[in-house]
């Protein structure tokens, strides 16, 4: 497969504009395959394999896609540095590579298409290598931060 560029906001366009010229509409939501029972597409070797999600999916009767992107803000990044800087077990490598995200900040690194059918949400998703790398940091993060660190506010009751 060709890799994924680093910023998928033209991906998206393309997606906005073939899916509204299929005449299907677009709801703007994340689906959760903790929530709801879910199955992947998988293009395997076709960079283009979301054109025949969308095809398939008007061909399945779905009146609408459900869309999301995500896109790195610098404000998240630098929480996510914090937490990093701020926990006592990370190490100086793990917050470089958290820095090294900055170059991305403005980017779109993550797409998702869905439809319902039968019960049953069909998927297509696709990321780059930086958001897959940033996924990975931020579980880190967030599990570091779930270590017993005293984070002033929180969790603290007026």
């Amino acid at each position: 497969m060709s890799p994924q560029p680093d910023d998928l906001a033209s991906l998206k366009d393309d997606m906005i504009a073939f899916v509204e010229g299929h005449g299907l509409r677009r709801f703007p939501g994340l689906i959760d395959y903790e929530e709801v029972q879910c199955v992947p597409w998988k293009s395997a070797d076709n960079p283009d394999g979301w054109k025949d999600f969308v095809e398939l999916a008007k061909a399945a009767g779905a009146p609408f896609l459900i869309m999301d992107s995500w896109r790195l803000e610098r404000e998240e990044l630098d929480v996510m540095i914090q937490r990093l800087s701020n926990a006592e077990f990370s190490n100086d490598e793990d917050i470089e590579e958290a820095r090294w995200l900055r170059t991305y900040v403005g980017k779109t690194g993550f797409v998702q298409l869905g439809f319902a059918h039968q019960g049953v949400m069909m998927v297509y998703e696709a990321s780059t290598a930086w958001y897959d790398r940033y996924q990975g940091i931020l579980e880190m993060a967030e599990d570091f931060s779930g270590m017993p660190i005293d984070e002033p506010g929180l969790d603290d009751e007026p």
